[in-house]
């Protein structure tokens, strides 16, 4: 079994695209033109997750428990300040709009000579804080990010 680190994994964005009802393919995805997110730090969770039902049956005197709708969760990503960053301007510019945005994720899990994983999903970027911090602090963005979609995964594969 291998296990791989989350550093050098990289983070973008895309232009707005909209929610649907149906779950996301890669294909939706073919289009987007990315902008880089620089400078992160942290990237968070992300995933599905089921809300959870309950009922209290009086004659069995038990509670019985059903799955609920699905959220893919909040991605909470951390990155260092870059007003240059085209990437962060973006990020900037889509808390500001309601609109859902496509987000791409780029694992660091590449075999030898192969592609790394990749994640797709669309979300609204809910808030974009500055935090500064103390004196030997870098000062920081901190986003949240409300996913609306299923996460497309797409799996590393070997080299040729």
């Amino acid at each position: 079994m291998t296990i791989y680190a989350t550093n050098g994994a990289k983070l973008y964005i895309g232009g707005v695209l909209a929610s649907k009802a149906a779950d996301f393919i890669l294909g939706d995805f073919s289009s987007v033109t990315w902008a880089e997110i620089a400078e992160t730090e942290g990237l968070g969770s992300v995933g599905d997750a089921s809300a959870e039902i309950t009922f209290d049956g009086v004659s069995a005197k038990r509670t019985r428990r059903l799955k609920g709708t699905r959220s893919a969760g909040v991605m909470e990503i951390v990155c260092g300040i870059d007003y240059a960053d085209a990437g962060q301007v973006a990020l900037l510019a889509a808390e500001k709009a309601a609109f859902d945005y496509a987000f791409k994720l780029v694992l660091n899990d590449a075999p030898a000579a192969g592609t790394p994983s990749e994640r797709y999903f669309v979300a609204q970027v809910g808030s974009a804080v500055e935090a500064f911090d103390a004196a030997n602090s870098v000062m920081k963005l901190n986003a949240s990010l409300w996913v609306n979609s299923n996460i497309v995964k797409v799996d590393a594969a070997p080299g040729g």
